[in-house]
């Protein structure tokens, strides 16, 4: 060791590592600020992405009132709302093929079938399984009835090439809307 080290009295690596604890700290404290002021703004944020999703598959002018479910039996589904007497709006979150996707369908109280398909939030590949947000994709649910299935499965959802994982998540999903909605009866 130099003179000058065995002066200050301080290993070089305990240095190093308090200096890296406040560098971290500080991050961490400025990280906890920023979060403070934005928490409400995405909050807000993603109640309206919600909202957007829900008028998109059953529009309902009096609004949406939560309807009781058996979630032991349906534990995929995070919500069912009642769309007046037109049908239900079924929230669900699944696994896809990198992770969880959040997506609403419209279920039509007449008949059960899906009145639309739409993605509220999911962290799939770029340019293929994302591809299950494109408008194309989701009409293909538009007036499908239980059993549906992808194409590749001998259904008649078209499914997205080199992304049959989220296809068939998407289809399975949309099954499960119309069973918990059989279910409300």
């Amino acid at each position: 060791m130099t003179e000058t080290a065995k002066k200050r009295g301080m290993n070089p690596i305990v240095r190093l590592a308090l200096i890296l604890f406040a560098v971290s700290a500080i991050t961490s404290g400025v990280l906890g600020v920023v979060n403070g002021f934005t928490a409400d703004r995405i909050a807000e944020q993603q109640r309206l992405k919600t909202e957007a999703a829900y008028n998109a598959v059953l529009p309902s002018e009096s609004g949406y009132t939560e309807a009781a479910f058996d979630a032991e039996a349906f534990p995929t589904v995070n919500t069912v709302s009642a769309a007046g007497n037109a049908g239900w709006v079924v929230e669900l979150t699944f696994s896809g093929a990198q992770s969880s996707i959040t997506a609403a369908f419209g279920v039509s109280a007449e008949d059960y079938t899906i009145t639309g398909a739409s993605v509220i939030d999911h962290a799939e590949t770029s340019g293929l399984g994302a591809k299950i947000t494109e408008p194309d994709f989701l009409g293909s649910f538009t007036g499908q009835s239980e059993g549906m299935a992808v194409t590749k499965d001998g259904g008649t959802v078209d499914s997205i090439t080199a992304a049959t994982i989220s296809s068939r998540a998407m289809a399975n999903a949309a099954n499960t809307a119309i069973a918990v909605c059989e279910s409300l009866g």
